[in-house]
């Protein structure tokens, strides 16, 4: 049986890479990508605990993650196609207009 920390200290590597990739790049398509990483680094650690503790309830949280990582992923692309219709780029820098 693989040990605990081997399992957190993937979900921490995964974490930090969606931190890394979220502070570093300006395309709002890798920004998403990058929260996408860590939520999936969350529910990693979730999954690792919730077998340790021979507990189902991490396992039913990270059902709830995923339902709501998808609902924040089409939301998200929906926001990005209309970002790129009126301004025809995919930078955050350049996306200053959308001020209501």
């Amino acid at each position: 049986m693989i040990p605990l920390h081997w399992y957190l200290l993937l979900s921490a590597g995964v974490f930090i890479v969606g931190v890394a990739g979220f502070l570093t790049r300006r395309n709002i398509i890798i920004m998403f990508m990058s929260i996408e990483l860590m939520l999936n680094a969350v529910n990693i650690s979730l999954v690792a605990f919730s077998r340790y503790l021979s507990d189902l309830r991490g396992q039913v949280l990270v059902f709830f993650i995923v339902a709501v990582a998808a609902a924040e992923a089409a939301i998200g692309l929906g926001i990005i196609i209309a970002l790129f219709r009126n301004r025809v780029t995919a930078h955050v820098d350049e996306a200053n207009e959308l001020r209501g």
